[in-house]
């Protein structure tokens, strides 16, 4: 999709300029974080990497990217008038929708007059003398500001396969989440896609339409379950819009910000007969219910989880025709839930075409690395007329490493987080003055635009305490740090998703040190979450340190 909105560029005069707030990254997070600024008066400038608003929409463009939660829950609530003017086409928006969505919001609000696209931030260093950051591009401008703001995103440090010979490759190679803006034709072509995470569990089905030959390289498979996609007709978005109040109240309480409540029975407590119906039920309705709306034990209960586990298992079995693809295709080092599960539209059926293969890396064939014509296992050497490098991101604090963040007395954020992030709430980080962290580490997510707003308006609640009171340092203190670390730990360990290497828990392949588990999430439930947010700004804010 071409940008066709009209982009600032750096200018000489902004060399030196000043700014209450600076803001890194023009996506959900960004966007907001922006509208809510002005707001409160103050001066602002949004620095981001594209040439456009939209961060995740923006970037991944990949065949098939869309919504997994549901498009009706996942637009900004906080203008009614926004709200009730946009129409939701699909129930899962696409990716194309879901940008036009953004650049809509960007117009209606102005919001690109105080945002400068093409500009990478490298480093972002605080001044203890000044009370200020300075933050530096990759050309070398330079601005100040008493406040920084990251909304650089969870799932934004795309990472490349470490294989050998990677660069070699004559034709063209793709990460899915740095996708050409003009359409690519697999038409005739023999294509290599490496990685089955939810990127490629979008993608395969879609490229398999057009490819000539489709060879897929899974290291470890992944559960995934049935999106149901649907259009939306008028007649149903002019019900939806009636009932946005009781969607979003209903969201907010729940435990991720999703319109799935978990039932409240145990697995094993369920007849066999009424629990499968009840997974049947789940199986063939849309969205997130067979993983959220669930019993409530099968994230935290074996047994439970290798109930549930068994039924998608004898799903895949009957979709995917091949036994032996199926089960290739069954993981069996982790079981169902405990990573996140995506959502796809026949991505098991489409190992039933005779253009698609599916190649096991770790039992049948090893990658011994990437040549100039394609990949080359331990069997034999692979050609292809295009690569697809799905190997994922460094998730959540991976973006916070590609920026040179140095807070008190020179803390290099990177050093300071090497075991751990040190955090109160996932809204500011130990030892980072006047810091903003949208969905930072530690703190609650679910249902991501929902989790950003809610986020933006506590740290601009913040803010504007501060500027009540006369304020313009705020910090950490040490033993809150110390309590809500103990408590984002307490609140995973009886999780099984702690103990599965995943994006989630800090752990990526592909990425040098990421390979042991780390917490990175609050996962805990999100009312309490919210709750205690709400306490805090109820109480003055009295767990942080102003001046």
């Amino acid at each position: 999709m071409p940008d066709t909105h009209a982009l600032v560029e750096p200018s000489a005069a902004d060399q030196v300029a000043t700014y209450d707030a600076i803001v890194v990254g023009a996506g959900i997070s960004g966007m907001f974080m922006l509208y809510r600024l002005r707001e409160l008066g103050m001066t602002a400038r949004v620095f981001e990497a594209g040439t456009n608003v939209g961060g995740t929409w923006y970037w991944n463009r990949y065949p098939g990217a869309r919504f997994d939660s549901e498009s009706w829950t996942y637009g900004y609530s906080f203008s009614k008038e926004l709200m009730q003017e946009w129409d939701w086409k699909e129930h899962f928006s696409p990716q194309p929708d879901t940008l036009e969505y953004l650049n809509h919001v960007a117009d209606k609000f102005d919001l690109r007059r105080d945002m400068q696209f093409r500009s990478t931030v490298t480093a972002a260093h605080w001044d203890d003398a000044t009370g200020q950051w300075t933050v530096t591009l990759e050309g070398g401008q330079q601005a100040r500001s008493t406040f920084l703001c990251t909304a650089i995103g969870i799932l934004s440090a795309h990472t490349l396969p470490a294989i050998p010979g990677r660069d070699s490759f004559q034709g063209p190679a793709y990460h899915p989440a740095r996708w050409p803006h003009a359409p690519v034709d697999f038409t005739g072509k023999r294509v290599g896609i490496i990685g089955t995470g939810a990127t490629a569990i979008q993608a395969i089905p879609e490229i398999a339409k057009q490819a000539k030959q489709l060879t897929v390289f899974q290291r470890r498979p992944n559960w995934a379950a049935p999106l149901h996609n649907a259009k939306i007709d008028k007649a149903e978005m002019e019900a939806i819009k009636a009932r946005y109040d009781e969607i979003y109240a209903h969201c907010a309480s729940t435990a991720m910000w999703f319109i799935h409540q978990a039932d409240p029975r145990k697995t094993l407590e369920v007849p066999p007969a009424e629990r499968e119906a009840f997974w049947e039920k789940l199986y063939g309705e849309p969205g997130f219910g067979i993983w959220l709306g669930n019993f409530r034990d099968i994230g935290v209960n074996e047994k439970a989880n290798a109930a549930i586990s068994d039924f998608i298992a004898r799903k895949i079995r009957q979709r995917v025709h091949d036994p032996k693809v199926a089960e290739k295709l069954i993981p069996k080092d982790h079981g169902f839930g405990s990573r996140r599960v995506p959502m796809e539209s026949g991505y098991f059926e489409a190992f039933n075409r005779d253009n698609v293969t599916l190649i096991d890396t770790l039992a049948d064939e090893p990658i011994e690395c990437i040549t100039p014509k394609g990949i080359r296992t331990t069997k034999q050497e692979h050609e292809f007329d295009v690569l697809i490098y799905a190997t994922g991101f460094d998730g959540v604090t991976g973006a916070f490493d590609r920026i040179d963040i140095r807070g008190a007395n020179g803390l290099r954020m990177k050093d300071a987080w090497a075991d751990s992030p040190r955090t109160y709430l996932g809204m500011l980080a130990e030892g980072f003055p006047n810091m903003m962290m949208v969905l930072g580490p530690h703190t609650a997510r679910g249902n991501i635009p929902q989790a950003i707003e809610h986020t933006v308006q506590f740290q601009t609640g913040i803010l504007r305490f501060m500027r009540e009171n006369g304020y313009t340092h705020v910090e950490t203190r040490p033993e809150e740090v110390e309590d809500w670390t103990r408590t984002v730990i307490e609140a995973a360990e009886k999780l099984l998703s702690s103990k599965v290497p995943s994006w989630q828990t800090g752990v990526n392949r592909n990425v040098e040190g990421r390979n042991v588990p780390r917490v990175l999430g609050y996962n805990g439930n999100g009312v309490h979450f919210r709750r205690k947010t709400d306490d805090v700004a109820k109480g003055g804010y009295k767990e942080f340190v102003f001046r």
